[in-house]
């Protein structure tokens, strides 16, 4: 993953930072732990205390917080999203892709994490993915570091 660019708003104590990372995805359904990438750009922006605002730009794909201590869990989210969204159904909208939009609708293409003392408040088994639903595609993720 790649970083696009840091912009800075506002004042210093107060100020906003924006980061595009570049994500790669190699299969069609991926769920990439971006835990450590984001905790990064916190630990980088020197906020203490706030808010990190992440969000997917895509129609298919999303991001997601949830167990990353067992893969396992993972391959479970997969084929219930498969089950849910089928690739091969009558869908209205036919062109090969609908149940990654489906999938990424119900995942979500934002979520917003607490910071507190420098890190990203998760549980003791959560991490933060970016979510693949369409691909092996090159993808960006936003992330906005917000102090309080």
């Amino acid at each position: 993953m790649t970083f696009d660019n840091d912009q800075r708003a506002g004042t210093e104590k107060t100020a906003a930072r924006a980061h595009a990372m570049q994500v790669e995805t190699r299969a069609r359904v991926e769920f990439k732990d971006v835990t450590s990438l984001i905790q990064r750009l916190v630990t980088e922006s020197g906020v203490q205390s706030g808010t990190c605002h992440v969000f997917v730009p895509h129609t298919t794909a999303a991001v997601l917080i949830n167990e990353n201590a067992d893969p396992g869990l993972q391959k479970d989210l997969d084929h219930f999203l498969k089950k849910l969204a089928p690739f091969n159904n009558d869908y209205c909208h036919d062109d090969g892709n609908c149940d990654a939009h489906l999938k990424a609708s119900v995942i979500g293409c934002s979520k917003s994490l607490l910071i507190e003392h420098g890190r990203l408040i998760l549980g003791r088994w959560q991490g933060v993915f970016f979510c693949e639903f369409d691909g092996p595609r090159r993808r960006e993720l936003r992330v906005k570091i917000v102090s309080d």
